[in-house]
């Protein structure tokens, strides 16, 4: 086994890079240089943390990344081994060099604890561009165009399949249509299904750019409250306010957090037939759950073909790849291709036969379960901080899923005075107020830690800490 206790000289912890990156970096030098020989065993995670003084995540972090990349391997019982490399690789990089799969943007052009944000530092770009390579060597014209205005044809079946293993949905190819991102899908969705005039019910608090897209279509919204096990059901009184269509994340309601009851979820689909009416499930960020089963998709429930099913790829790529997906019943195919033919399409096709050679692979679910055992341990290690920090002040409910963390404020305490200083010093939070559209504001602040290691989060929870307390 090798020693890398020398390691903690180049360690940096002034940086604004973070630790796991620096400790990612020194090794995979040692491997590309020679200096580390194939197939010798790393130490273990936790007494490397202990010679180096770091936490054990940030080892576990970057041995990790290095899996990711193919320079070591972990072997069940055994530990992590560094990996033989083509002799091409070991040119060691020119002084100075940069490596953008590891370091990213610097920490100080993120916004930092924004909401929703993944980290793209942990992304595998070398396996990425493996697959587009692939397809450019096999296929280049699907780099540039496809046949079909619903997409790419292999993407479709490959998220056809995604969505029977991981979100107990049953679709066909043809039923998937490719988008630019969940706004166009959810934009894609009100045209087609909505006249001007016609009511949309849209959750309340929820996702401000939705309200936008409602309002500048002509539509007028109808606002469902908020419930301890989801919004309230529209009720049928006078026909001509019953909505077209109603938008609903019953997985992970945003802002508030928490999974709708399946009673709710039946009253829905049955309001849904009743009414003649459509239900939107926007499924933002499922795949983030931390405890517990994957909680299946509303439309895997519905047996009526009332539900339209929007799901996006942002939360994986973040927005470098702007493409999402709808799946709608075979009764309005006809209606969404006519959408398409009247207002263009706006997903792009260069990246569509790479994202499905991605998902066919298998690096797409590798790379997604490793996230979620990252984020994992930052949500985790957020609540800490916020307990030892802040327990006099805010509280939260733990909904043990998606990439951001409600912290409520008490009477008293307002959040868009907070949220304007912490901008002020470089650390952008949202406030929960301004996600209302009617009724009475509650305060709080939505906290990202998803894209952000322990040592920010902890930098960037005293800012706020600060704030507070001044008030």
């Amino acid at each position: 086994m090798i020693d890398l206790s020398s390691l903690v000289y180049e360690l940096d912890r002034q940086s604004t890079s973070p630790l796991f990156v620096q400790l990612s970096n020194a090794i995979r030098h040692r491997i590309v240089s020679g200096e580390i020989m194939p197939r010798l065993r790393l130490p273990p995670s936790r007494s490397l943390a202990t010679d180096l003084d770091l936490s054990r995540s940030t080892i576990t972090n970057a041995y990790e990344q290095l899996v990711a990349e193919g320079y070591i391997e972990g072997r069940r019982g055994s530990g992590f081994y560094s990996c033989p490399i083509g002799e091409i690789e070991f040119n060691p990089e020119p002084e100075g060099s940069h490596d953008p799969q590891l370091s990213g943007p610097p920490a100080e052009s993120r916004k930092r604890l924004h909401p929703g944000s993944p980290d793209m530092r942990l992304f595998p770009y070398r396996q990425w561009a493996q697959c587009v390579s692939r397809v450019a060597r096999l296929a280049p014209k699907a780099l540039i165009s496809t046949d079909d205005s619903f997409g790419n044809i292999q993407l479709r079946q490959s998220i056809a399949r995604y969505l029977k293993d991981w979100r107990g949905l049953e679709a066909s190819a043809e039923q998937i249509l490719i988008t630019a991102g969940s706004i166009d899908a959810l934009e894609i969705c009100v045209r087609t299904l909505a006249d001007s005039g016609d009511y949309v019910g849209l959750e309340n608090p929820g996702y401000q750019p939705l309200r936008n897209i409602v309002l500048n279509l002509g539509l007028r919204p109808f606002w469902l409250a908020a419930g301890e096990h989801g919004p309230e059901v529209p009720q049928i009184k006078l026909a001509e306010a019953v909505p077209k269509l109603t938008i609903l994340t019953p997985s992970h309601q945003f802002p508030l957090g928490g999974a709708m009851s399946p009673l709710k979820r039946r009253e829905f689909l049955q309001w849904a037939e009743q009414t003649d009416s459509w239900i939107i499930e926007d499924d933002y960020d499922s795949e983030f759950r931390y405890a517990g089963s994957p909680i299946q998709a509303l439309a895997g429930f519905d047996t009526t073909d009332r539900t339209i099913y929007v799901g996006t790829f942002s939360k994986i790529f973040s927005e470098g790849l702007r493409l999402g997906f709808l799946v709608a019943p075979v009764s309005l195919l006809t209606e969404f291709s006519n959408t398409l033919s009247r207002f263009g399409v706006k997903a792009a096709s260069a990246s569509q036969a790479a994202l499905s050679s991605f998902l066919d692979s298998g690096e797409f679910y590798r790379h997604l379960r490793r996230c979620r055992r990252i984020y994992a341990e930052r949500r985790k290690f957020l609540i800490s901080l916020l307990q030892q920090r802040l327990d006099d002040v805010i509280s939260f409910e733990d909904h043990a899923a998606g990439m951001q963390l409600l912290a409520r404020l008490p009477p008293g305490y307002d959040d868009q005075i907070i949220v304007k200083a912490a901008s002020k010093q470089g650390v952008f939070v949202s406030a929960l107020s301004s996600h209302y559209s009617k009724g009475d504001k509650q305060h709080g602040l939505l906290l990202g830690f998803c894209g952000f290691t322990e040592e920010e989060i902890e930098s960037n929870i005293s800012v706020i800490e600060r704030i507070i307390r001044e008030l």
